[in-house]
């Protein structure tokens, strides 16, 4: 398929005295671009509302405590430690290969009222890489904290994991073609949302059984990020498939819902391998009916259609995940500190 769509995207560059300033000539690949970031005209008017929400959403990491968390690190069980390490690590490296990727990729963006958006995205990601890193930090010994770091040295499963994203990533380094920056935008999209959110529920689990308190909350707010960037990547995909339906063809958009049922069914593969059955309030069936309906979720974003029938609906078994990943629903004896200053802004309400 990829020989049938080698047209290359063209670089944006930096300035352009000849850019476009008529908005109804800008595009958000391969269009004429000035770079100016001029606020008050813009094209993509979703960007208005996605810009506010990011900086509202602004936290400092070190700012939740974790003294809890060191004790009962100690006292997890062996099933949940296991679980924790390699969740932990696997979170850790996709951020950390979003903060890498994400200024390749605008180097392609031509509206620049996107690429301000993907900047602070880029931002954000790294916020979150500390976020894991005061957390390691904090609650392990230095060797614990770069075994962890770096678990994907010694598991095959989370390296197999982390190689499916780099790969794609990767692919559109080598050849920049219009296909290959597709295939990187669809696997934006299922990192920030299928592996991210399967990823917190375990966190929110350990909430719901009294259990790492701080790192619920560090989990809280990095969801709260990552949701505006699905929204992000979402609504550049639908932009898209307005500007270059010959992108979305048929066979094309066959091609994007594999994609995403190849990251599901890793998804589940991996949370049956990091989780399994011995953590009290999860098991394997949990994690499989709750992946599949986020598929689901994902794909009617893009328009895609149905990946596994039966599974449109939030399964009941899992209605606690969206009641967790709100930072601003927390019990009033429940976390401490300063967090409450940084409830200035919610959970997006949207059908994400």
């Amino acid at each position: 398929m990829e020989k049938k769509y080698k047209e290359e995207v063209s670089k944006r560059g930096i300035f352009n005295e000849e850019g476009d300033i008529d908005l109804s000539k800008r595009r958000i690949i391969n269009g004429n671009t000035t770079n100016l970031n001029d606020f008050n005209n813009v094209k993509y008017t979703w960007t208005s509302d996605w810009y506010r929400q990011a900086m509202n959403n602004f936290w400092i990491p070190e700012e939740i405590n974790l003294n809890q968390d060191i004790k009962d690190y100690r006292n997890l069980s062996k099933a949940e430690k296991k679980a924790y390490d390699r969740i932990l690590s696997f979170l850790t490296y996709l951020d950390s290969i979003q903060t890498a990727n994400l200024p390749n990729l605008q180097t392609y963006i031509t509206a620049n009222e996107i690429n301000l958006c993907l900047a602070i995205q880029t931002y954000q990601e790294a916020i979150h890489s500390q976020s894991y890193s005061y957390i390691l930090d904090t609650i392990c010994s230095p060797d614990e904290r770069t075994r962890i770091l770096y678990l994907w040295k010694e598991d095959d499963h989370l390296l197999k994991r982390n190689k499916f994203i780099g790969d794609q990533y990767n692919e559109f380094i080598k050849d920049d073609s219009e296909f290959n920056l597709m295939r990187v935008l669809i696997a934006n999209y299922i990192l920030e949302g299928i592996y991210f959110y399967s990823g917190f529920s375990f966190f929110y689990n350990l909430g719901r059984n009294g259990k790492m308190p701080g790192t619920v909350q560090e989990i809280r707010y990095i969801n709260r990020d990552e949701n505006t960037h699905l929204w992000l990547f979402r609504s550049m995909i639908n932009d898209l498939k307005e500007e270059r339906p010959d992108l979305f063809t048929d066979e094309l958009k066959e091609f994007y819902l594999s994609l995403l049922k190849e990251g599901v069914e890793q998804e589940i593969a991996w949370g049956k391998y990091a989780i399994g059955d011995e953590i009290q309030g999860l098991n394997s069936q949990m994690i499989e009916d709750y992946i599949k309906y986020l598929g689901n979720l994902r794909a009617k974003g893009l328009g895609l259609g149905t990946i596994y029938e039966g599974y449109e609906d939030e399964p009941q078994s899992m209605k606690w995940v969206s009641e967790y990943s709100d930072p601003n629903q927390v019990k009033t004896d429940f976390f401490e500190g300063k967090v409450s200053a940084y409830s200035k802004s919610s959970v997006i309400e949207d059908d994400l």
